[in-house]
């Protein structure tokens, strides 16, 4: 029978994702915004983030997919959705609910600066190290975790589990 254990409360994620607003608030006030979103997971995390934000933003999201066998990715990535906003000389923050190996992201973070914007950096609500194989430079986390399968809060075990307000870690 899987167990799930409580990793982040609400309460504390409410607190962290204001103190990430705070702190990007002081980076890019004035500066011509955009965020993009990595689906699906990262929607509940970049609907709070967006409103800790007391500027004007824009926002776009993309979708990409890594086909491998089973739980590993096989490093190739392909987007099944790509930004439709313009980004070219302004400044790009990737919003992305969980790093895990960094191939996805790195992937990302590359194609977002084929569109030559002014910067491009990188938000996670997780950091999470356990497989990291490329690393990647997050400018913002929310949280580090070292290892475990996580759910809730825009995280997911096959679409299910990620409506709860809370971070919970599964065990068998």
């Amino acid at each position: 029978m899987t167990r799930k254990r409580l990793l982040i409360s609400k309460e504390e994620i409410a607190r962290r994702v204001a103190e990430l607003g705070a702190r990007i608030t002081q980076d890019y006030a004035g500066r011509d915004v955009v965020l993009v979103g990595v689906l699906k997971g990262v929607f509940i995390f970049m609907a709070d983030l967006v409103r800790a934000l007391p500027f004007p933003v824009e926002v776009d999201f993309v979708r990409l997919a890594s086909y491998g066998q089973g739980t590993e990715s096989s490093g190739e990535v392909h987007i099944t959705k790509d930004v439709e906003t313009p980004l070219k000389d302004r400044d790009v923050l990737i919003v992305e609910d969980i790093v895990d190996a960094g191939l996805t992201l790195d992937f990302l973070r590359r194609h977002l600066a084929s569109h030559h914007p002014r910067s491009v950096k990188i938000c996670c609500f997780i950091d999470k190290r356990e497989r990291r194989q490329v690393a990647v430079p997050l400018d913002y986390v929310g949280f580090v975790v070292e290892k475990g399968f996580l759910v809730g809060y825009g995280l997911d075990c096959g679409e299910h589990d990620r409506t709860w307000p809370e971070v919970f870690a599964i065990e068998d």
